[in-house]
Protein backbone atom coordinates (compact mmCIF):
# COMPACT_ATOMS: atom_id res chain seq x y z
CA UNK A 1 0.00 0.00 0.00
CA UNK A 2 1.30 3.24 -0.83
CA UNK A 3 1.86 5.92 2.15
CA UNK A 4 0.92 9.65 1.68
CA UNK A 5 2.47 11.46 -1.16
CA UNK A 6 2.34 15.10 -1.21
CA UNK A 7 1.56 18.40 -3.30
CA UNK A 8 -1.26 17.32 -6.17
CA UNK A 9 -0.72 13.48 -5.51
CA UNK A 10 -3.58 11.41 -4.32
CA UNK A 11 -3.51 10.05 -1.27
CA UNK A 12 -5.24 6.43 -1.99
CA UNK A 13 -3.85 3.92 -4.38
CA UNK A 14 -5.32 2.69 -7.54
CA UNK A 15 -6.97 0.28 -5.28
CA UNK A 16 -8.53 3.05 -3.55
CA UNK A 17 -7.38 1.58 0.03
CA UNK A 18 -7.25 3.91 2.98
CA UNK A 19 -3.59 6.24 2.92
CA UNK A 20 -1.27 5.64 5.48
CA UNK A 21 0.38 8.39 7.28
CA UNK A 22 3.72 8.73 8.40
CA UNK A 23 3.99 7.84 12.03
CA UNK A 24 4.79 10.84 14.51
CA UNK A 25 3.26 12.84 11.57
CA UNK A 26 2.73 16.41 12.66
CA UNK A 27 1.11 19.99 11.39
CA UNK A 28 3.93 21.01 9.29
CA UNK A 29 3.67 17.61 7.82
CA UNK A 30 0.72 17.32 6.39
CA UNK A 31 0.22 21.57 5.98
CA UNK A 32 1.12 20.83 2.20
CA UNK A 33 -1.65 18.75 1.63
CA UNK A 34 -5.01 19.72 0.24
CA UNK A 35 -8.56 19.08 1.66
CA UNK A 36 -9.36 16.21 0.11
CA UNK A 37 -6.87 14.22 1.20
CA UNK A 38 -6.91 15.58 5.04
CA UNK A 39 -10.49 14.90 4.58
CA UNK A 40 -9.43 11.46 3.85
CA UNK A 41 -7.47 11.05 6.54
CA UNK A 42 -9.43 11.60 9.17
CA UNK A 43 -12.57 9.49 7.63
CA UNK A 44 -9.78 6.51 7.30
CA UNK A 45 -7.64 6.76 10.47
CA UNK A 46 -8.74 5.88 14.07
CA UNK A 47 -11.05 8.12 16.30
CA UNK A 48 -8.68 8.67 18.72
CA UNK A 49 -5.35 8.76 16.30
CA UNK A 50 -2.75 11.68 16.67
CA UNK A 51 -2.89 11.91 12.44
CA UNK A 52 -6.76 12.20 12.33
CA UNK A 53 -6.65 14.99 15.51
CA UNK A 54 -3.60 17.02 13.54
CA UNK A 55 -5.34 16.42 10.20
CA UNK A 56 -9.13 17.82 12.12
CA UNK A 57 -7.22 20.66 13.18
CA UNK A 58 -5.73 21.73 10.46
CA UNK A 59 -8.66 21.81 8.36
CA UNK A 60 -10.45 23.72 11.34
CA UNK A 61 -7.50 26.42 11.13
CA UNK A 62 -8.16 26.68 6.94
CA UNK A 63 -11.67 27.19 7.55
CA UNK A 64 -11.83 29.42 10.83
CA UNK A 65 -12.70 32.73 8.45
CA UNK A 66 -15.87 30.74 6.90
CA UNK A 67 -16.65 30.42 10.53
CA UNK A 68 -15.84 33.75 11.39
CA UNK A 69 -18.20 34.93 7.72
CA UNK A 70 -21.12 32.88 9.49
CA UNK A 71 -21.22 34.58 12.65
CA UNK A 72 -20.81 38.05 11.23
CA UNK A 73 -24.29 37.84 10.12
CA UNK A 74 -25.61 37.72 13.71
CA UNK A 75 -23.21 40.50 14.75
CA UNK A 76 -26.26 42.36 16.26
CA UNK A 77 -27.16 39.68 18.48
CA UNK A 78 -26.92 39.92 22.30
CA UNK A 79 -24.86 36.72 22.61
CA UNK A 80 -20.82 37.42 22.54
CA UNK A 81 -19.11 36.73 19.21
CA UNK A 82 -16.86 34.74 20.49
CA UNK A 83 -19.48 31.96 22.15
CA UNK A 84 -21.08 32.43 18.52
CA UNK A 85 -17.55 31.63 17.20
CA UNK A 86 -17.31 28.56 19.58
CA UNK A 87 -21.18 26.95 18.21
CA UNK A 88 -19.75 27.65 14.63
CA UNK A 89 -16.73 25.10 15.11
CA UNK A 90 -18.87 22.78 16.34
CA UNK A 91 -20.79 23.09 12.96
CA UNK A 92 -17.65 23.03 11.26
CA UNK A 93 -16.62 19.95 13.07
CA UNK A 94 -19.92 18.41 12.33
CA UNK A 95 -19.13 19.30 8.98
CA UNK A 96 -15.78 17.57 8.43
CA UNK A 97 -16.76 14.05 10.02
CA UNK A 98 -19.96 13.58 8.15
CA UNK A 99 -18.10 15.17 4.63
CA UNK A 100 -18.38 12.24 1.98
CA UNK A 101 -15.47 12.81 -0.23
CA UNK A 102 -16.64 10.23 -2.79
CA UNK A 103 -19.79 12.77 -3.54
CA UNK A 104 -17.26 15.51 -4.59
CA UNK A 105 -17.78 19.01 -4.24
CA UNK A 106 -15.78 21.15 -1.74
CA UNK A 107 -15.55 21.33 2.08
CA UNK A 108 -16.38 25.02 2.05
CA UNK A 109 -19.46 24.74 0.21
CA UNK A 110 -20.96 21.72 2.46
CA UNK A 111 -19.63 23.63 5.94
CA UNK A 112 -21.39 26.73 5.37
CA UNK A 113 -24.88 25.28 5.73
CA UNK A 114 -23.98 23.18 8.63
CA UNK A 115 -22.03 26.11 10.44
CA UNK A 116 -25.23 28.37 10.12
CA UNK A 117 -27.41 26.02 11.14
CA UNK A 118 -25.52 25.08 14.10
CA UNK A 119 -25.97 28.81 14.99
CA UNK A 120 -29.43 28.92 14.48
CA UNK A 121 -30.35 25.75 16.75
CA UNK A 122 -28.24 27.68 19.30
CA UNK A 123 -30.13 30.71 19.23
CA UNK A 124 -33.69 28.83 19.76
CA UNK A 125 -32.60 26.08 21.93
CA UNK A 126 -30.11 27.84 24.14
CA UNK A 127 -30.62 31.71 24.03
CA UNK A 128 -34.81 32.12 24.18
CA UNK A 129 -35.76 32.03 27.48
CA UNK A 130 -39.35 31.08 26.19
CA UNK A 131 -40.67 29.24 23.13
CA UNK A 132 -41.02 31.09 19.97
CA UNK A 133 -41.53 29.88 16.56
CA UNK A 134 -38.63 29.43 14.23
CA UNK A 135 -40.44 31.74 11.26
CA UNK A 136 -40.99 34.59 14.34
CA UNK A 137 -37.21 34.33 15.42
CA UNK A 138 -36.17 34.59 11.80
CA UNK A 139 -38.12 37.48 11.53
CA UNK A 140 -36.88 38.72 14.44
CA UNK A 141 -33.68 39.10 12.70
CA UNK A 142 -34.82 40.24 9.88
CA UNK A 143 -36.45 43.16 11.87
CA UNK A 144 -33.27 43.68 13.51
CA UNK A 145 -30.80 44.18 9.98
CA UNK A 146 -34.17 46.10 8.19
CA UNK A 147 -34.17 48.46 11.41
CA UNK A 148 -30.29 49.18 10.38
CA UNK A 149 -30.34 49.85 7.27
CA UNK A 150 -33.46 52.09 7.12
CA UNK A 151 -31.97 54.66 9.86
CA UNK A 152 -28.79 54.86 7.42
CA UNK A 153 -30.84 55.08 4.32
CA UNK A 154 -33.46 57.59 6.11
CA UNK A 155 -31.15 59.27 8.62
CA UNK A 156 -33.37 58.63 11.42
CA UNK A 157 -35.10 55.43 13.08
CA UNK A 158 -37.72 54.45 11.16
CA UNK A 159 -41.62 54.19 12.13
CA UNK A 160 -43.44 50.70 12.90
CA UNK A 161 -45.18 51.63 9.03
CA UNK A 162 -41.84 52.39 7.28
CA UNK A 163 -40.39 49.11 8.91
CA UNK A 164 -43.50 46.63 7.81
CA UNK A 165 -43.57 48.20 4.70
CA UNK A 166 -39.75 47.65 3.88
CA UNK A 167 -40.06 44.09 5.30
CA UNK A 168 -43.52 43.48 3.51
CA UNK A 169 -45.09 42.26 6.38
CA UNK A 170 -48.43 43.37 8.23
CA UNK A 171 -48.17 45.60 11.40
CA UNK A 172 -49.24 42.58 13.56
CA UNK A 173 -46.03 40.32 12.52
CA UNK A 174 -44.15 43.54 13.06
CA UNK A 175 -45.40 43.69 16.74
CA UNK A 176 -45.03 39.90 17.08
CA UNK A 177 -41.27 40.10 16.36
CA UNK A 178 -40.87 42.96 18.79
CA UNK A 179 -42.10 41.11 21.16
CA UNK A 180 -40.25 38.27 20.80
CA UNK A 181 -37.32 40.51 20.74
CA UNK A 182 -38.07 41.36 24.05
CA UNK A 183 -38.47 37.51 25.29
CA UNK A 184 -34.61 37.19 23.87
CA UNK A 185 -33.22 40.13 26.17
CA UNK A 186 -35.35 39.64 29.51
CA UNK A 187 -34.67 41.88 32.64
CA UNK A 188 -34.31 40.12 36.19
CA UNK A 189 -37.02 40.88 38.49
CA UNK A 190 -34.07 41.94 40.95
CA UNK A 191 -32.69 44.29 38.33
CA UNK A 192 -32.40 48.09 40.02
CA UNK A 193 -34.67 50.38 38.37
CA UNK A 194 -31.14 53.28 38.75
CA UNK A 195 -27.76 53.14 39.53
CA UNK A 196 -27.60 54.13 42.73
CA UNK A 197 -27.79 51.75 46.06
CA UNK A 198 -30.99 52.56 47.06
CA UNK A 199 -32.72 52.04 43.96
CA UNK A 200 -35.92 50.32 43.98
CA UNK A 201 -36.11 47.03 41.62
CA UNK A 202 -37.82 45.96 38.68
CA UNK A 203 -39.89 43.90 40.94
CA UNK A 204 -41.35 46.73 43.27
CA UNK A 205 -43.42 48.47 40.74
CA UNK A 206 -45.11 45.52 39.22
CA UNK A 207 -48.49 44.98 39.77
CA UNK A 208 -50.17 42.51 41.93
CA UNK A 209 -53.23 40.36 41.88
CA UNK A 210 -56.14 42.62 42.95
CA UNK A 211 -57.94 41.22 45.46
CA UNK A 212 -61.13 42.47 44.64
CA UNK A 213 -61.30 41.44 40.89
CA UNK A 214 -62.77 37.87 42.04
CA UNK A 215 -65.37 39.80 43.54
CA UNK A 216 -65.99 41.36 40.82
CA UNK A 217 -66.60 38.27 38.55
CA UNK A 218 -68.76 36.95 40.89
CA UNK A 219 -70.79 40.21 40.89
CA UNK A 220 -70.53 40.73 36.90
CA UNK A 221 -71.81 36.26 36.63
CA UNK A 222 -74.50 37.39 39.43
CA UNK A 223 -75.64 40.27 37.60
CA UNK A 224 -76.70 37.82 34.28
CA UNK A 225 -79.64 36.61 36.13
CA UNK A 226 -80.26 39.13 38.86
CA UNK A 227 -83.29 39.91 36.51
CA UNK A 228 -84.54 36.52 36.65
CA UNK A 229 -86.07 36.98 40.15
CA UNK A 230 -88.95 38.12 41.25
CA UNK A 231 -89.17 41.96 42.33
CA UNK A 232 -89.98 41.24 45.84
CA UNK A 233 -87.00 38.15 46.20
CA UNK A 234 -84.33 40.55 44.94
CA UNK A 235 -85.97 43.65 47.84
CA UNK A 236 -85.06 40.28 50.54
CA UNK A 237 -81.26 39.85 48.72
CA UNK A 238 -80.17 43.63 49.18
CA UNK A 239 -82.03 44.12 52.20
CA UNK A 240 -80.44 41.31 53.48
CA UNK A 241 -77.02 41.41 52.85
CA UNK A 242 -76.24 45.20 51.71
CA UNK A 243 -78.53 46.55 54.17
CA UNK A 244 -77.56 43.86 57.07
CA UNK A 245 -81.28 43.70 58.50
CA UNK A 246 -82.08 40.39 60.17
CA UNK A 247 -84.72 37.92 58.79
CA UNK A 248 -87.12 39.42 61.81
CA UNK A 249 -86.53 42.93 60.64
CA UNK A 250 -86.96 42.52 56.66
CA UNK A 251 -90.42 40.44 57.92
CA UNK A 252 -91.22 43.29 59.21
CA UNK A 253 -90.61 46.36 57.10
CA UNK A 254 -92.21 43.89 54.18
CA UNK A 255 -95.19 43.36 56.29
CA UNK A 256 -94.69 39.17 56.19
CA UNK A 257 -93.41 36.81 58.26
CA UNK A 258 -89.93 35.79 59.15
CA UNK A 259 -90.84 32.28 58.30
CA UNK A 260 -91.98 33.71 54.82
CA UNK A 261 -88.97 36.02 54.48
CA UNK A 262 -86.51 32.53 55.25
CA UNK A 263 -88.51 30.75 52.50
CA UNK A 264 -87.73 33.50 49.73
CA UNK A 265 -84.59 33.95 50.80
CA UNK A 266 -83.28 30.12 50.42
CA UNK A 267 -85.32 30.29 47.09
CA UNK A 268 -83.53 32.77 46.04
CA UNK A 269 -80.21 32.00 46.60
CA UNK A 270 -80.68 28.31 45.59
CA UNK A 271 -81.95 29.44 42.38
CA UNK A 272 -78.74 31.66 41.70
CA UNK A 273 -76.45 29.20 42.82
CA UNK A 274 -77.71 26.73 40.00
CA UNK A 275 -77.70 29.13 37.52
CA UNK A 276 -74.09 30.02 38.39
CA UNK A 277 -72.60 26.79 38.68
CA UNK A 278 -74.43 25.80 35.67
CA UNK A 279 -72.63 28.66 33.77
CA UNK A 280 -69.26 27.85 35.35
CA UNK A 281 -69.83 24.11 33.90
CA UNK A 282 -70.55 26.09 30.55
CA UNK A 283 -67.60 28.14 30.60
CA UNK A 284 -65.09 25.56 31.38
CA UNK A 285 -66.69 22.98 28.84
CA UNK A 286 -65.96 25.64 25.48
Amino acid sequence: METLTRGKASVWDTAQSPALVPAGATLRDLAEYDDCDLLRIISSAPPASEQRAAACELLVSRHRNLVRSCVQRYKRSPEPVEDMMQVGYVGLLKAINNFDHGLGGSLAAYAQPCIIGEIKRHFRDKRWQVHVTRSVQERVLEVRDATSELTNKLGHVPAEAELAGHLGISDRDLRDARLADMVFRPCSLDAPLADRPDAAMLADVLGADDPGMELTLDLQALATHWEELPARERQILLLRFYGDLTQAEIGQKLGISQMHVSRLLTRSLNFLRERLLDLQEHDTAA
